[in-house]
């Protein structure tokens, strides 16, 4: 029964992660196929590149929300006595881990998605939620500076494991660390493109006020 729940929640989670919510709302109220303009991602990121700020917010804020959905829903194997409360922390991190797949290998959209940032924002938010917000501050910082959401997001997904090597932040469980190390390289990963664009001064800068232009 332990086993039947807990593989019943990794596929939900996975389920909530592949919701396209960049696809569908462009499809259904723009008639725009996100993934055939601006730079062909369905993320948050492109949508505010092509739909502007109002459907962009809403994207970035679903996604977020699946995240947590998804790594929160963790807590149902503790509260049905499925696994020890002391190995939560591991069911969480693959949990939140399958939506971020999901998110980026969508089984509703052929496996094309988005990069995943958001939804891995909202899994580090039912995580550790202190210092997930302290890693939204940085992308915001170097998102200011810069204009560079590509790099803001990166930076960010490296301050996580970072922080948390801080005593204040250290968590109970090491393996978070190592987890967000992890984290990092594949956001470095999905972001090959990117960081070749930023190299050769040909990456998108945002507008603060009126939204991301080339």
């Amino acid at each position: 029964m332990n086993i039947l729940l807990i593989a019943a929640l990794f596929i939900v989670a996975y389920l909530i992660g592949s919701i396209s919510t960049a696809v569908w709302i462009g499809k259904a109220y723009y008639g725009v196929d996100i993934r055939q303009h601006g730079s062909g991602n369905s993320g948050a990121t492109n949508t505010f590149r092509v739909l502007g700020k109002k459907p962009g917010t809403i994207v970035m804020l679903i996604d977020i929300f699946k995240g947590w959905v998804a790594t929160s829903l963790a807590a149902l194997l503790v509260i049905f006595n499925a696994i020890p409360a002391d190995d939560l922390i591991f069911y969480q991190l693959a949990m939140g881990a399958l939506a971020v797949v999901g998110h980026i290998f969508p089984v509703y959209e052929r496996f094309k998605g988005g990069k995943g940032v958001a939804t891995l924002l909202g899994m580090m938010l039912a995580i550790h939620l202190e210092v997930a917000l302290m890693c939204m501050i940085i992308f915001v910082i170097v998102l200011f500076t810069s204009r560079y959401v590509s790099l803001g997001s990166m930076i960010a997904a490296l301050a996580f494991p970072i922080l948390l090597l801080l005593p204040r932040f250290y968590p109970d469980n090491p393996i978070l660390i190592i987890f967000g190390f992890v984290v990092f390289a594949v956001v470095v990963l999905t972001h090959r493109k990117n960081i070749n664009r930023l190299i050769n001064g040909e990456e998108s800068k945002a507008n603060i006020k009126l939204g991301l232009r080339k």
